[in-house]
């Protein structure tokens, strides 16, 4: 049996997709996308996706976690963590029709928030590819870069949603 160095890509059948981060006599130590940092056997069945033959630790765990972190932020839309303020959850959203005899609908405030935060995070990943376009010229940039910083501008009426300021829309300043 070979014992696979530091950096080598795994998959997993229940824990998935893995890099591993460190070695010890009988287990790897690997960081998995859906599941974090998780200790294996090294005689665990799994496959190898990417064996790297290195027999020292040449890669820090923070090191390999960051990478994974910017990697899983450029490259996916995955949402980042954002917190919902305390006052609403748990909370319901009530869409209550204008026309007598219709029912009312509830929807559970966090899906409702998550689905804002998946468009705000969609709609920044719009904006980091219109900035580094090569097919777009700078004026073009700028205008796109407008209609963006409008769109955020239409968003800031569900600021009051987040926990932290820090995650909130902002539009153009000084406008009313």
């Amino acid at each position: 049996m070979k014992v696979l160095g530091i950096g080598s890509r795994i998959l997993h059948a229940d824990l998935g997709k893995g890099v591993i981060t460190n070695v010890s006599s009988n287990q790897y130590w690997v960081t998995f996308m859906d599941k974090g940092l998780e200790t294996i056997d090294i005689d665990t069945d799994f496959e190898v996706i990417e064996a790297v033959n290195n027999e020292v630790d040449t890669v820090s765990f923070f090191d390999v976690e960051s990478s994974l972190v910017a990697i899983l932020q450029k490259w996916s839309d995955a949402t980042q963590r954002v917190a919902i303020a305390d006052k609403w959850k748990g909370g319901n959203l009530i869409l209550e029709p204008g026309e007598p005899g219709m029912s009312n609908k509830e929807i559970p405030i966090n899906t409702f928030f998550h689905k804002i935060v998946m468009v705000r995070d969609r709609i920044r990943v719009m904006e980091q590819k219109i900035n580094s376009s090569k097919n777009l010229d700078d004026q073009e940039k700028i205008d796109l870069q407008q209609y963006i910083t409008r769109i955020y501008g239409s968003l800031t009426t569900f600021n009051i949603l987040f926990k932290n300021k820090s995650d909130n829309f902002i539009g153009e300043k000084g406008e009313k």
